[in-house]
């Protein structure tokens, strides 16, 4: 059975207004890793200790946990395009704030404001291309993984390029940048109606009563405690520069991209939601735990760092597909609380993993994030039945989708994209 985008519909041939989303998702996922590269340079300049500057990543990520939880409040009452450009604006201001900042404890704080806008935006974006895009939920899902392929992609080389004039260059970067976005989102997106109920600020917690939800959410809490265990402390052994660290996590970045777009979907046409994740994960933890090892041949390290890619952009487009399909509620609360779980992993994993290296050594925060991502496949393993009826769900969808853009006239399915961008999430 094919799941891939591939088989069907081009996920690439969207209306504009949801490449103009897609466009900004690409910026706002670039500031994951654009302070990659500059971390030991803050460290050095601001004299913080690798704990304290990982707290660029942990205001961050645990601010846009939290903030997941009132993003389907916020957007069904003031519209997700409005949502959009309040998420937008918020990360000019606070990215501008953090470069223009003089201490640690500054640009900590700001990066919390800037968390609170990527929340804003990252959920509602989801939705909005999830609601809005042609050819089916899918080529959707691809779409959005090779934004945040694409971000994470260019943000270290933006970050080293930029971080080797200053350390405040990457933080202006993204002001420009998403500058740029908040214009195209502002000219390019319709407005969209209020849903007829909006959604309570419970939503998302209540959400997570349902099994699967909460099965895949603890997955991905796990699963991203070792991916920013490697994104957020690998910098600090590896004793390169910003040129440097910027080439290596943009080849990581590169990977990320590739697998998101091109190999989860090859990988879970042949193994099926279920072996692909279990797969995926097992690698994953087996590359954290070289890493583990390896921690002091900086070669091991740089080359076992860059493989990671492989199973992040893999292990991301199969989980969100899952995840989207599972969840029996609408999108955008699956989105939020989905959001809000897996993002208290990687925004807490950066912080543990400098006070266990201060505390410890160098080798235990891998070996912490491997042994986390194997616990991750456990739980994982828990909700096998469910995964099972995701994919028979995903691929029905798949298949009403590819139907109906065969035998439906190209000026008819011009009129049900306008009719699906004007009644997504609201």
């Amino acid at each position: 059975m094919n799941n891939s985008p591939a088989s069907g519909t081009n996920p690439f041939r969207q209306p504009r207004a949801v490449w103009a989303v897609a466009f900004a998702c690409v910026i706002s996922f670039m500031g994951i890793g654009l302070v990659d590269p500059i971390l030991p340079a803050l460290s050095s300049k601001l004299r913080a200790s690798p704990s304290q500057v990982e707290l660029l990543f942990t205001s961050y990520l645990v601010v846009t946990a939290v903030a997941m939880l009132v993003t389907g409040f916020v957007s069904s009452r003031i519209g997700a395009k409005r949502t959009l450009v309040v998420g937008l604006i918020l990360i000019v201001v606070f990215s501008a704030l953090a470069g223009a900042s003089g201490s640690i404890g500054g640009i900590v704080g700001f990066r919390a404001g800037w968390g609170l806008g990527n929340a804003l935006f990252i959920a509602t974006s989801l939705a909005v291309i999830v609601g809005s895009a042609s050819g089916g939920f899918a080529g959707a899902i691809v779409l959005y993984e090779t934004a945040l392929g694409v971000g994470i992609a260019i943000g270290p080389l933006l970050g080293g390029e930029l971080g080797a004039i200053t350390w405040r260059g990457p933080f202006f970067g993204v002001t420009v940048l998403m500058t740029i976005a908040l214009v195209a989102t502002a000219v390019l997106v319709q407005p969209t109606p209020r849903p007829a109920e909006p959604t309570s600020i419970a939503a998302p917690l209540k959400a997570l009563r349902h099994r699967g939800l909460l099965t895949m959410g603890l997955t991905a809490l796990c699963y991203n405690w070792g991916f920013f265990t490697v994104l957020g402390y690998a910098p600090f052994p590896m004793n390169l520069g910003a040129h440097e660290l910027g080439y290596v996590f943009t080849a990581w970045g590169v990977l990320v991209a590739i697998f998101a777009i091109f190999g989860a979907p090859w990988l879970q046409a042949r193994l099926g939601i279920a072996r692909a994740l279990y797969l995926n994960l097992t690698l994953f933890a087996v590359d954290v735990l070289v890493i583990a090892v390896f921690t002091g041949s900086r070669t091991v390290l740089i080359v076992a760092v860059i493989l990671t890619g492989v199973f992040i952009g893999a292990n991301n487009t199969i989980t969100t597909q899952a995840v989207m399909t599972v969840a029996p509620v609408e999108r955008p609360v699956a989105s939020a609380s989905y959001g809000f779980v897996r993002f208290i992993g990687g925004g807490l994993a950066p912080f543990a993993a400098g006070k266990l290296a201060e505390h410890t050594n160098v080798h235990v925060p891998f070996y912490l994030g491997s042994a986390t991502i194997l616990l991750g496949l456990v739980i994982l393993t828990t909700g096998h039945r469910l995964l099972g009826e995701a994919e028979a769900a995903q691929a029905q969808a798949q298949a009403q989708a590819q139907a109906a853009t065969q035998h439906t006239p190209a000026g008819t399915r011009e009129e049900e994209t306008l009719a699906e961008e004007l009644g997504s999430t609201g």
